[in-house]
């Protein structure tokens, strides 16, 4: 509805399964003019639940630099370029900054899948390690160094291709990650890569309970599969897809209103 850089729109799904739109304007916009336009499509009780204000001029990017604090999940420490002197010697710094793909390291589902990758490398080295829905590449570039092995990282959207593999050399892991654009496992590197013995996939519900049948078929006997972007009252689906498919859950943290999953596939 509006001109390119006229608007700009953020849309996020709360943990109550509704949703919280903001849009911001450079020029005060025909409050009038919105509100009809949200009860054309959302009905008059949303639109006259919109509220309006002024934002000051401020350093957004120092802004929003000073907010990401280094985020400790067991032995990994991701952070901003700002933050690089502040990693203890003793943990795997991944350094992210935000750009155009998911994966800063700050969202629960991330943490809660690095929680996981470090008590999953505690007990098991695994060799054949895919991370699906990479976004930043900050997973696959977690294992990588842990490991010190190959792993191949996809994604369905082409900048976040390139943003995980410029995050890769920028963490010294470029030679061992192998960034790919693929939807789903229709990519001719999965089959020669498989079968996978650690599977890492932060994506969405729905995509997860899809991908429970083709995952399955690429996973070697006993591989573990770290599963998130779902909210908790989305886990029992999911959980239930993969059950139906040979895998059962071993762990389940709960993060700030997201799930964060581990089940190993039955021999």
């Amino acid at each position: 509805m509006f001109f390119e850089g006229q608007a700009a729109i953020a849309a996020f799904e709360r943990p109550d399964g509704r949703w919280d739109v903001t849009v911001h304007f450079a020029d005060a916009p025909d409050y009038q003019l919105i509100r009809e336009l949200v009860t054309n499509a959302a009905g008059a009780g949303i639109a006259d639940g919109i509220i309006f204000d002024t934002v000051e001029a401020r350093d957004w990017v120092k802004a929003s630099l000073s907010d990401l604090i280094p985020v400790p999940a067991g032995r990994f420490v991701v952070h901003g370029q700002h933050d690089r002197a502040r990693v203890p010697p003793n943990k795997l710094g991944i350094e992210i900054e935000a750009a155009l793909a998911f994966g800063t390291g700050h969202h629960g589902t991330t943490r809660g899948c690095l929680l996981l990758l470090d008590h999953v490398l505690k007990a098991w080295r695994p060799r054949r390690v895919l991370d699906l829905g990479t976004g930043t590449g900050v997973l696959a570039i977690a294992a990588a160094k842990a490991l010190h092995e190959n792993v191949l990282a996809s994604d369905i959207d082409p900048p976040s291709v390139q943003v995980a593999r410029d995050n890769a050399r920028l963490n010294m892991a470029g030679p061992l990650v192998q960034a790919i654009r693929a939807t789903g496992f229709a990519a001719p590197q999965f089959a020669g890569r498989a079968p996978f013995d650690l599977v890492l996939a932060n994506i969405l519900a729905n995509p997860l309970r899809q991908l429970a049948g083709p995952m399955a078929g690429h996973l070697a006997p006993s591989a573990m599969v770290i599963l998130s972007g779902l909210l908790t009252h989305q886990a029992t689906a999911v959980i239930a897809a993969y059950r139906a498919r040979g895998l059962v859950p071993l762990r389940h943290l709960r993060i700030e209103g997201w799930s964060s999953l581990l089940l190993r596939k039955v021999d």
